[in-house]
């Protein structure tokens, strides 16, 4: 086949790509109104705000499922000279909404920097060729620019993700980018000034249950606006993310699996329970230590569908859910273990009386576990 007219496909592709359409679609609203989008951004503030939150009218999906407001706030920020820090718990979605901001404002979410023990300076400011260092000595050519020195060569957003992962001396690398809007690079001698242009600007993203990993100095905090990204709220709001997500990640593959709403729903009081610590009938109960985030309840929903549509007959069940469930609940933490079964042995077994999908639940935890 040529290779030119092969289809490439890939497993997930940045929010500017899957979205184009309806980045072209809100950039056409944007020109029909005759607004300007701000200095450096490709849509105004209005159009980034639908493009995340959703827009019937224009055709333009919804993407975050939650506080609406939040999402105003970080618009608001990003047009200050302020960098976005978002804070939450693990699968609050907060690295999806720093995408989402990063390709309607940008057109590019791939300016990224990942925190991790190894994250160095490099990683955050710049590098070099060596071998046209050597060749030719310090020059443009030979430098090799992070992603947010890229960012701010091109007035565009760049993201660093899980921030308090890297070192405390590498975070406040960020410092004097946020506050001065430039990079020197001494080696470079009279071109040795890299000055952010319109539209830079710095998302920045850390889980709560990190804080004291690598704490942020006082001055890299102070050059932020903080947002706490929290869970959905609405059981409903989250069924139906989940399904939506189901729907999304399955792909071609969702007409050949069968998923009833009420197995759904059951999915997601399952992790709700286990996340508040908390259950809707009032009873108190253990949480796990491990994740039980949105975002691992859709995990659980695309392994449990792929389980019906490879090994069983295509119909998603609620002990398809419960072993899923647990492969995902159970680490190498007993205490979660103990956890687990005291929620199957107390909560679920009295739900089992009144219904036939809380009992699949029930036996399938009890048959995973024996």
């Amino acid at each position: 086949m040529d290779s030119d007219s092969e289809q490439v496909q890939v497993l997930r592709q940045p929010a500017e790509v899957k979205q184009a359409d309806e980045l072209e679609r809100l950039a056409a609203w944007d020109a029909s109104r005759g607004e300007a989008p701000p200095p450096g951004w490709k849509l105004t503030a209005r159009a980034v705000r639908a493009f995340v939150i959703g827009d019937e009218a224009l055709g333009v999906s919804r993407k975050f499922f939650g506080d609406d407001p939040l999402v105003d706030r970080c618009v608001v920020t990003l047009l200050g000279r302020q960098g976005l820090m978002l804070v939450g718990q693990p699968g609050t979605a907060k690295s999806m909404i720093s995408e989402l901001l990063a390709a309607a404002i940008s057109g590019n979410s791939n300016l990224t920097v990942q925190g991790t023990a190894g994250t160095t300076e490099d990683h955050v400011r710049y590098s070099w060729n060596y071998a046209l260092l050597l060749a030719e000595g310090p020059s443009r050519r030979s430098l090799v620019p992070s992603p947010i020195c890229q960012a701010m060569e091109l007035g565009a957003v760049a993201r660093f993700e899980e921030i308090t992962r890297a070192a405390p001396e590498i975070q406040d690398t960020m410092v004097s980018i946020l506050s001065e809007k430039q990079l020197m690079i001494p080696e470079l001698g009279s071109d040795a000034l890299i000055a952010a242009r319109p539209g830079f600007n710095v998302i920045a993203t850390a889980n709560l249950r990190d804080r004291g990993v690598n704490e942020m100095s006082a001055a890299l905090k102070r050059r932020f606006n903080f947002e706490t990204v929290r869970p959905i709220a609405d059981p409903a709001f989250e069924v139906e993310l989940v399904s939506r997500q189901l729907e999304a990640e399955l792909g071609g593959q969702r007409a050949a699996v069968q998923v009833e709403r009420d197995v759904l729903e059951l999915l997601v009081t399952a992790f709700r329970d286990l996340r508040s610590g908390s259950t809707a009938e009032g009873a108190s109960i253990k949480r796990p230590e491990t994740v039980m985030s949105t975002a691992e309840a859709v995990n659980v929903a695309v392994a449990a569908a792929l389980e019906a549509r490879y090994l069983g007959d295509g119909k998603v069940t609620a002990g398809g859910m419960a072993r899923q469930l647990l492969g995902v609940a159970l680490k190498d933490n007993q205490e979660d273990a103990a956890r687990l079964d005291f929620y199957f042995d107390t909560v679920v077994r009295e739900r089992a009386r009144r219904s036939r999908a809380w009992k699949d639940f029930q036996s399938a935890a009890r048959a995973w576990r024996a």
